[in-house]
């Protein structure tokens, strides 16, 4: 996956997700949902045959990076968990 930085600001990043559409945008989307720092945030394809999402972050409180990365965090944290689960599901 690679990312491009349009904007960086304190309280604010714009930047594409190269090759992704929905999935993990909307997966990030969800989980930057659940922290009360984040004032806005969505996920935008320019085309409906785009492979690229244009994603924005606002936040207050706590800085757009700060937020974005414990977001990242969880949700690593919540496929481990998920991984873990089905390893014992599927013996």
């Amino acid at each position: 996956m690679k990312i491009e930085a349009i904007k960086n600001q304190k309280n604010f990043l714009e930047f594409v997700i190269k090759g992704e559409r929905h999935t993990f945008p909307s997966l990030l989307k969800s989980k930057l949902l659940e922290d009360n720092s984040v004032e806005f945030v969505s996920y935008k394809l320019e085309h409906p045959m785009d492979k690229d999402s244009v994603f924005v972050v606002k936040t207050k409180g706590k800085t757009a990076k700060k937020a974005l990365t414990e977001a990242c965090k969880e949700i690593g944290t919540e496929l481990e968990e998920f991984n873990k689960s089905m390893k014992k599901a599927m013996k």
